[in-house]
């Protein structure tokens, strides 16, 4: 076998710094164990700039197993760069906590089964892949040892057994009718199988992934992890697995089902539209700001579904999903650093932030108005890519469903910026390194909005 290892250098960039980080925790002082978080977040930016060097180079597949295209390489970059974000936001928190090693340990583990579950080529590997990204993020849901938190990983534990073990059988039962594992070979071999086997396989396949991306019906632990559990894993979960889950139903669609099998744009498309309908319906009665990000998180799981629904019936599906991932990301990662910062769960609490600290009452009002899809924020972008892929696959019908849900969502948003402009009751007193994770978010935003041209150019 003639194969690079350099090939997969950003993972084995995280896989290095996770394993340095345990070993240091093993022998640093309870007191001194901050050394993990500037290891982890080493490892992290040497992954990234492995990775924006590796986005440079031809298309290849790596061990018969690991694509290394245009996918992973947004998959990679924007996964590394929220981890190193959330592992920011949570270094304050965890500091001097008896497990602190073990926290950042368990953020990249999960940051690296991510990576691998969007570029995975072969079902064995991509459930491997849903296993690393899932039992970390059960252990720091339920880092806090309270009780919510407690709760909150019982329950995205539950959950993701349940739906892993759905996945499990979907996956043996397209290995049996396809006669293979590879995604080349289920195109191939699917097309000859018969077609109500391959539905139910591809339904039960689709169940793990949904998990991960948040969206209906596995959307149920979302809100009660995002409150239950501490607010920078809450970030976390929220933003980083979804990045390699919408990568992973992509390529299912694109390249593991044959063109229509299973009703796919029909699926994906009914899925879509439940998710992003339950997900903004849901928000409008939400007054913990945390609750109110968990189900803005479903709605735009249903945004993000859109494209994946056209897989293979339009030119402008991958770049709509690339570049709104990443969108969604940043934003994401921006509104939940501003709860960090500020440390405040009730929309109450944030009257009066843009008078008492203007930059970071801006950020968060970049962040909203970019959900919404206000120009020139990032998601504004991927939402018109978004629009354009529905109708450039002819379905009409998930284009208006879309803008609908669009419209719906204005109300729940403003309900959170309109108290910003009043007068404060009290000062806030931001912690410093939230509310730069929290700027540096907006400002990405509005320039991968303003820059979008160049983005999708290359």
């Amino acid at each position: 076998m003639n194969e690079n290892p350099a090939d997969l250098a950003p993972e084995l960039c995280v896989l290095l710094a996770a394993a340095l980080g345990l070993v240091h925790g093993l022998f640093l002082p309870r007191d001194r164990q901050g050394r993990v978080a500037v290891t982890c977040a080493a490892g992290l930016a040497a992954g990234f700039a492995a990775a924006a060097v590796a986005a440079s180079r031809p298309a290849l597949t790596a061990f018969d197993a690991f694509a290394v295209d245009p996918i992973t390489h947004v998959t990679r970059l924007a996964v590394l760069g929220t981890t190193l974000g959330a592992v920011a936001l949570a270094a304050g928190g965890v500091r001097g906590h008896p497990r602190e090693s073990e926290h950042h340990v368990l953020m990249l583990l999960a940051a690296l089964g991510t990576m691998l579950l969007g570029a995975s080529t072969d079902l064995l590997v991509l459930a491997a892949a849903y296993l690393l990204a899932s039992v970390p993020a059960y252990a720091l849901a339920g880092f806090g040892r309270d009780a919510p938190g407690t709760e909150a990983a019982l329950k995205y534990y539950l959950m993701g057994a349940l739906l892993g073990v759905a996945m499990l059988g979907g996956v043996t039962l397209l290995y049996g009718v396809g006669r293979g594992t590879s995604y080349a070979v289920l195109q191939e071999g699917l097309g000859a199988a018969p077609a109500a086997a391959v539905a139910a396989g591809a339904v039960a396949l689709l169940a793990g992934p949904l998990f991960k991306a948040g969206a209906v019906p596995g959307h149920f632990w979302v809100p009660d992890v995002a409150e239950g559990a501490p607010r920078a894993v809450a970030a976390f979960v929220t933003t980083v697995p979804k990045i390699g889950a919408f990568a992973a139903l992509y390529r299912i669609g694109a390249q593991a089902l044959p063109p229509g099998a299973a009703g796919w744009p029909a699926l994906a498309g009914t899925v879509a539209a439940a998710t992003m309908t339950l997900g903004n319906l849901a928000a409008f009665g939400q007054d913990n700001v945390r609750r109110l990000l968990a189900y803005s998180t479903i709605g735009q799981a249903g945004f993000l579904l859109v494209p994946v629904a056209m897989a293979g019936r339009g030119d402008l599906a991958r770049p709509a999903l690339l570049f709104y991932v990443a969108a969604y990301a940043v934003t994401n990662l921006g509104a939940f650093a501003v709860v960090v910062a500020t440390g405040r769960d009730e929309l109450s609490g944030y009257t009066g932030l843009l008078r008492d600290a203007p930059l970071l009452g801006g950020s968060l009002t970049v962040c909203l108005l970019g959900f919404v899809g206000t120009p020139p924020t990032a998601v504004f972008v991927g939402k018109v890519l978004m629009f354009g892929a529905a109708l450039d696959g002819g379905q009409v019908w998930l284009a208006v469903v879309a803008a609908l849900n669009t419209v719906a969502s204005v109300f729940y948003y403003l309900r959170w910026i309109v108290p910003l402009f009043g007068r404060p009751d009290g000062p806030f007193r931001p912690a410093r390194g939230p509310a730069a994770v929290a700027v540096t978010a907006a400002a990405l935003s509005l320039a991968l909005g303003t820059g979008a041209g160049a983005v999708l150019a290359r």
